[in-house]
């Protein structure tokens, strides 16, 4: 499907702003000649390998399941062109995403450059956590990943996997390999390149590490966990530039966002440092796929401990930056002003007096009902400066 964005200008042929605003047209044609590819016989066998996951292997059925056979996958070198296809659908799929919904929102609501570029973060980061934490959880209750906890340990290695569990680990691999080119698709600002390519970077390291190490169950737990309190975030960013009140979102998400490390860390200690160095085969056999050696147990929880305290380090300074931000937009208690104010004796009280004695010599004193109404009127006018 071929994305036409609208624009009065007609740049250049395969000039920079001709590239960026028909860059999905361009994706889209590229993508077709693989599915067109798919439809003669010359060319089926070479289109195959980018449309459809490779490596499959039959094998009988246990007595649990329905069929007589079940096809299992392995990883390869293969996947890469497979990875290369879904790049191509990816980028498709965020340009749909962008025109038709995100760009009309946006038009409505009159955002600001950084508002602008903020939303359209979000709102395609919400999407695809949404969109993947719904997947990953139907895996893991599919499977009986939830029910059985020491499966994410037991018959290691995990070399054979089934068919939505590959599909799966290749379109997140796809997803954050698209986000590369987006950078320059979405003329990203250069001082925001650096972060986006860290966190980028991040999620193609722990997700191809648990792809190729043979770590897929314990890795598909890990990414719906942290997927479902990413999506929180961005989904309450959203709310929020809708409505600046909002904050009720943030606050879900901070407790969620510690929880959330703590569980990784559980999770990953309790299956690489328990389980796996239980097991009875820690030899190093790549032909197998067997990486369970003391050496492989100490890299992979030390990546995952030092990620999680990244993330907990940014986390700390994101708090404290709001809190400034928002003690330095507060304004100067009144009540501290009203109090100095009333200490301070008028014109009028300083030519009767000091402190305006002898004018308060020659006023009668209140009745007591009058007194009591007066002191009760304080009282409430002190709550509502405290309140503000």
């Amino acid at each position: 499907m071929a994305i036409r964005k609208k624009s009065n200008k007609n740049p250049p042929v395969l000039s920079h702003e001709f590239v960026v605003q028909n860059h999905a047209d361009i994706v889209s044609c590229v993508a077709m000649v693989f599915l067109l590819g798919l439809m003669f016989e010359i060319t089926a066998k070479a289109a195959v390998i980018f449309v459809t996951l490779q490596y499959n292997v039959t094998i009988p059925a246990t007595e649990e399941q329905s069929a007589e056979t079940v096809s299992l996958y392995y990883y390869g070198f293969k996947d890469l062109a497979t990875i290369f296809f879904y790049v191509l659908v990816a980028i498709i799929v965020h340009a749909i995403i962008q025109e038709y919904v995100l760009d009309k929102i946006n038009r409505k609501m009159h955002f600001s450059k950084t508002k602008h570029s903020k939303f359209n973060e979000s709102g395609q980061l919400s999407v695809f956590y949404f969109f993947s934490c719904v997947w990953g959880a139907s895996i893991l209750v599919s499977e009986n990943y939830v029910s059985d906890p020491t499966s994410l340990w037991k018959d290691y290695p995990h070399t054979l996997i089934p068919f939505q569990m590959k599909f799966f680990y290749i379109s997140q691999l796809a997803y954050w390999f698209h986000a590369f080119p987006e950078l320059y698709f979405q003329k990203t600002k250069k001082e925001d390149i650096p972060r986006q390519l860290v966190y980028i970077g991040l999620y193609l390291f722990h997700i191809a590490g648990a792809y190729i190490l043979n770590l897929t169950h314990l890795g598909l737990v890990l990414l719906v966990l942290h997927y479902f309190v990413e999506f929180l975030f961005h989904i309450s960013r959203l709310f929020y530039f809708s409505d600046e009140k909002y904050q009720k979102g943030f606050s879900v998400w901070a407790v969620l966002f510690v929880l959330g490390r703590l569980l990784t860390l559980i999770l990953s200690v309790l299956t690489v440092g328990f389980g796996l160095a239980r097991a009875e085969n820690q030899v190093l056999d790549f032909s197998t796929g067997n990486f369970n050696v003391l050496g492989f147990r100490i890299g992979v929880l030390a990546s995952i401990c030092a990620t999680q305290a990244f993330m907990m380090w940014k986390f700390i300074n994101f708090q404290l930056r709001r809190w400034r931000e928002h003690s330095s937009s507060q304004p100067p208690s009144q009540k501290k002003k009203f109090v100095a104010a009333k200490g301070k004796p008028s014109k009028k009280e300083r030519e009767n007096g000091v402190n305006g004695t002898q004018l308060r010599e020659k006023t009668p004193p209140p009745p007591p009902i009058q007194e009591a109404f007066l002191l009760k009127g304080q009282e409430l006018f002190f709550l509502l400066l405290d309140l503000q």
